[in-house]
């Protein structure tokens, strides 16, 4: 382990790793036995395992192979609020930098010091680690493509270049940490990039490796349902994050052919022929009234969204009364 300048107010520098569990309990003991103890840059490495309301033996797993820290929510509460759910136990246990990887053991342990380099060389804040996805044998066409729309969505949304934004496999150094939010319970991780963009919180990626598959996949139990959920995840992420344009732009697709149909009828009526198109009319103005509905409607979730960038100031002005300011 390289060696590591004492920091200023005494404390060790730790890298915590989390991981998200539900019902884990076959997959975890390879996962755990594949990460490491010590990563060049730290003092400390130590695990934290993210219960997510598993009902087989997931947590006694987890202490028999010497987990650190286990987080139990009770109940399952979905993956990203498990994912929140780690990274605040996480900064309360001290923690500089906070690695997520899934328990089951996609991501390759020993990527872990190249996810944590631009964080430690102060290049970046948020490091994600990008899979070939081309050359992933067990990824479907429909998922890559999904993947790639995902990855444009967050592009769009963010200002960003992460190239595998589906990741979860990335580093979040702890200043960064303190202002991250998941709103979706589905998944955060389109979420958290575009927040960080819209935070210009800095961010970056390393290419990385995966594994082959231990299990099925938890996010995608069927082929339509995940597409739905995909779509729905991305549809929700312009509404929450991009209001205005969203709506905007939904009003401009209803005020064109609105205004079409109105013109068609004051076209006939200069003909003389205004009273056999009443409907044109009719249709306009009906699809004029909608359009300055969605238009007020964008205005309204425009100002809400304003609102809410208040309240995440406020949130992560607290942590930083909880847990101190940035640190070396």
């Amino acid at each position: 382990m390289q060696s590591v300048e004492p920091r200023p107010d005494g404390q060790k520098k730790k890298l915590i790793i989390q991981i998200p569990c539900l019902n884990e309990a076959e997959t975890l003991p390879v996962t755990l036995a594949c990460l490491p103890r010590q990563v060049p840059g730290y003092d400390v490495v130590e695990w934290l395992v993210i219960d997510d309301g598993c009902t087989d033996n997931t947590v006694q797993v987890a202490k028999a192979h010497g987990v650190d820290h286990i987080v139990s929510l009770g109940t399952r509460r979905g993956l990203a609020v498990a994912f929140i759910a780690g990274i605040e136990a996480s900064l309360k246990l001290g923690a500089h930098t906070i690695v997520n990887t899934d328990a089951d053991n996609q991501y390759r342990a020993e990527y872990i010091s190249e996810l944590v380099r631009p964080i430690l060389d102060g290049s970046a804040q948020i490091v994600v680690g990008a899979r070939p996805i081309q050359r992933t044998e067990d990824f479907s066409w429909l998922k890559r493509r999904l993947q790639r729309l995902g990855s444009w969505v967050v592009r769009v949304a963010s200002n960003t270049d992460i190239p595998d934004a589906p990741s979860g496999f990335r580093a979040i150094y702890r200043e960064a940490a303190m202002q991250l939010y998941a709103f979706n319970a589905y998944t955060y991780t389109l979420e958290t990039i575009i927040q960080a963009g819209r935070k210009n919180i800095p961010i970056t990626w390393v290419p990385v490796e995966t594994n082959g598959p231990t299990r099925p996949s938890r996010l995608i139990s069927s082929i339509p349902r995940y597409v739905w959920r995909s779509l729905i995840t991305i549809l929700r992420i312009f509404i929450v994050y991009k209001p205005a344009r969203f709506f905007g732009m939904l009003s401009l697709i209803v005020l064109v052919p609105g205004l079409i149909a109105i013109c068609r009828f004051l076209v006939f009526y200069a003909l003389g022929d205004g009273g056999g198109h009443l409907q044109s009319l009719i249709l306009g103005g009906s699809l004029v009234a909608v359009s300055a509905i969605l238009l007020v409607t964008g205005i309204i979730a425009d100002l809400i969204a304003a609102n809410r960038r208040l309240l995440e100031d406020i949130r992560l002005k607290l942590w930083r009364q909880e847990l101190g300011g940035p640190r070396p």
